[in-house]
């Protein structure tokens, strides 16, 4: 009996909003300005594994900061997840799979949160631009080995 490699298996089994907050702290006085709003946008991601490294939660949280005319409009967090089936994949093909492919996959449902939830606030859409997750994966990855190096 010769034993088979195990093929590598990748499934989505769920996406979901797992969190979403919305402030405007100058309500209503913020809807009289003249609107030209500066916008920053803090994102990270998180990982979990659900049950004996098969299932893994990925968590992709933005924070979306609008101030106008000094002032905070409106700031945004969401947290959009998904659980993913990961089985026979390589320790070293797992950590981008996870850190960069998987939040790739999420982006566009925390897009689409973060724009409705704008819209609903009563402010004009916004649009977030598109994330290459392979360079923010590559550049924890950096930041991660600075910190070792320094801490050596």
């Amino acid at each position: 009996m010769s034993e088979e490699a195990v093929q590598p298996q990748f499934a989505l089994q769920r996406i979901y909003l797992k969190d979403a907050s919305f402030e405007v702290p100058g309500a209503p006085r913020v809807f009289l300005q003249n609107w030209s709003p500066e916008v920053s946008i803090d994102l990270a991601t998180s990982t979990a594994a659900l049950d004996e490294g098969k299932h893994f939660e990925v968590t992709l949280a933005l924070t979306v900061t609008a101030r106008n005319e000094g002032q905070t409009a409106f700031l945004i967090e969401v947290k959009q997840a998904g659980i993913f089936q990961i089985e026979g994949v390589p320790e070293t093909e797992l950590g981008p799979l996870l850190g960069a492919y998987c939040p790739n996959l999420l982006f566009p449902y925390a897009r689409e949160a973060v724009s409705d939830i704008v819209s609903k606030g009563s402010f004009p859409q916004l649009l977030l631009q598109p994330v290459n997750f392979d360079a923010v994966y590559a550049e924890s990855l950096r930041q991660q080995q600075g910190e070792q190096e320094a801490s050596a």
